[in-house]
């Protein structure tokens, strides 16, 4: 020890301990507090970058999963749509068939496949989802709606199920229809008219069971994102947990660890502050 008194460098470095350990041991009471390991950037600038990156990967992510979700109730709801157009159309396809009964009522006949016609244009007028119609054209039934299902803006699904139905062909969907609906009594009497009809109804339930097919396709591809979405979401979060949250029980021997040297410090730096007074004693 020496006996320098104009700057105790001792009780300095002891000073410096003290701080140092006293750092250390509030950094660790923080974490403990936030339950996070990174609380401020110079914590761990490189994964705070890295985190915040995942984060936002993340939250890309998590919209995808909704918009997946409301692909497949779009999905649901017009399939739901389509199924009671087919059950209407089997109907249809029994009146025809009455029809060439020569002792049928063609009247009434051809009154009730109007009827069916009708709940069939209805069905398909009035079929939506959020306000947005599903089966009939002039819009996205036509041409496809189009999500984002992916981390990435260009990864898209267009669920054109309703294509075929929607579409404005001179031989397409709502021409089938109008036909069937300008039925007369005297018109499924004719061989040549009810051939027609049945070509015209063969069309109307082709395209139908098209849609359905492809609904179903598109659900499958749905599931398939989905399990996708949710392993690389879990993924994801498991990597930002290991870079932000703090390890509780190490931090909490760290505190610990910090407590007791900052003590032992505070009682040294006590006594090397004391000790140049040893050097009064030479001048006794």
């Amino acid at each position: 020890m020496s006996f320098r008194i104009n700057t105790n460098v001792d009780a300095l470095s002891a000073y410096y301990a003290l701080a140092r350990t006293n750092k250390e041991a509030s950094v660790a009471q923080l974490r403990i507090a936030t339950g996070k390991r990174i609380n401020q950037v110079a914590d761990d600038t490189s994964g705070f970058n890295i985190g915040k990156s995942l984060e936002g990967k993340i939250s890309v992510m998590k919209a995808a999963q909704n918009n997946v979700s409301g692909a497949k109730n779009l999905l649901s709801t017009a399939e739901g749509a389509l199924l009671s157009i087919s059950d209407l159309l089997v109907k249809v396809e029994g009146k025809l068939s009455d029809a060439t009964n020569p002792t049928a009522d063609r009247s009434s006949i051809a009154s009730d496949i109007k009827s069916l016609v009708t709940e069939i244009d209805a069905v398909l007028t009035t079929t939506k989802f959020n306000n947005t119609s599903l089966l009939t054209g002039g819009g996205d039934a036509e041409g496809g709606f189009v999500f984002q299902v992916g981390n990435a803006y260009t990864d898209k699904i267009t669920l054109d199920f309703a294509s075929a139905i929607a579409t404005s062909a001179s031989n397409g969907f709502n021409t089938g229809l109008t036909n069937l609906n300008a039925v007369t009594a005297s018109s499924v009497t004719n061989s040549t008219t009810i051939a027609t009809l049945q070509a015209n109804l063969s069309t109307l339930k082709s395209s139908v069971q098209s849609s359905l097919g492809k609904i179903g396709n598109f659900v499958q591809r749905l599931d398939i994102r989905e399990e996708t979405l949710n392993t690389s979401i879990a993924n994801a979060t498991s990597s930002v947990s290991r870079l932000f949250d703090a390890d509780i029980a190490m931090e909490q021997l760290n505190a610990t660890r910090g407590s007791i040297l900052g003590q032992a410090a505070t009682s040294m730096l006590s006594q090397l502050n004391s000790a140049p007074q040893q050097v009064l004693s030479l001048f006794r």
